[in-house]
């Protein structure tokens, strides 16, 4: 195997399997321990013999994203705003889409106390720690114990002061009272049929309930109505289709609900003052 080739040859493969090609540059800058546009440099200053083993271990790679594994879970590692978080089986994969969450939050200006629910990987609030101009007190609920390490995990990598609770949402932090509640529920509708590599992930991360998928959303919805202060912000990530169910779930108790939109234009999160 030619060093130069080595690339091209998974890229080629990657496009024949309606694989993302950019997936190739990825699995070999993990492997070589470099950024993606420094690969083609550290592969040309490797030995032969180095060049056979890093193929075989990309060959394994290759097979198992061609199963259907996501590549964060082959790496080992997801990007989420400024950081990389640590993902394995059994946590959702961060997504780009849920950065705009954190800066609903973050141009508040959030002050004193935030909890994020069904925290998973800990990017939201993580993000959250590092980020805001305050000083915030950061409380991360999730109740999957598998999900609870990755995010222990992940507080333990960027040194934040995250205090966990592993509890159902509905359950957690009786008799507390917070400024901000942060949310990224399990929102998909269960007539959804999803991608495979999706379909590797936790289904009690993914799916909302029966039929529209707001069976969680509404909970969670509940839990905020109990957990914030009369003043207080909430902000939630649902289904582009559940912006109106959101909006009459949050109708008695918030005043200023506001829509806001991802990146593609559809209707993603929404904002609210409790009353």
């Amino acid at each position: 195997m030619i060093a130069k080739d080595l690339l091209r040859i998974t890229q080629d493969y990657f496009k024949a399997q309606n694989i993302p090609t950019i997936e190739a540059d990825l699995l070999l800058a993990h492997l070589l321990g470099c950024k993606k546009s420094e690969v083609h440099l550290t592969l040309m200053k490797q030995s032969e013999e180095k060049i056979d083993e890093i193929n075989r271990e990309l060959r394994r790679m290759v097979l198992r994203r061609q199963s259907g594994e996501p590549l964060q879970y082959i790496i080992g590692s997801a990007p989420f705003r400024y950081l990389e978080y640590l993902v394995g089986p059994g946590v959702l994969i961060p997504r780009p889409e849920t950065e705009s969450l954190v800066q609903l939050v973050l141009d508040r200006n959030p002050q004193g106390a935030v909890i994020d629910l069904g925290s998973g990987s800990g990017c939201v609030a993580i993000s959250l720690a590092k980020e805001s101009k305050q000083a915030l007190t950061v409380t991360a609920v999730e109740k999957s114990a598998e999900a609870a390490l990755w995010l222990k995990k992940n507080i333990a990598q960027h040194g934040v002061n995250v205090r966990v609770v592993e509890s159902d949402v509905q359950d957690a932090c009786v008799g507390e009272l917070f400024d901000v509640v942060v949310a990224n529920p399990p929102y998909i509708p269960t007539t959804q049929i999803l991608p495979i590599d999706v379909r590797y992930e936790p289904e009690m991360a993914l799916y909302g309930g029966t039929g529209d998928g707001m069976d969680i959303p509404n909970a969670f919805i509940q839990s905020a109505i109990r957990l914030l202060h009369s003043g207080g912000f909430f902000a939630m990530e649902h289904h582009e289709d559940q912006e109106e169910a959101v909006v009459k779930a949050l109708d008695e108790n918030f005043t200023e609900i506001t829509s806001h939109r991802d990146l593609t234009g559809r209707p993603r999160f929404t904002t609210a003052i409790r009353r």
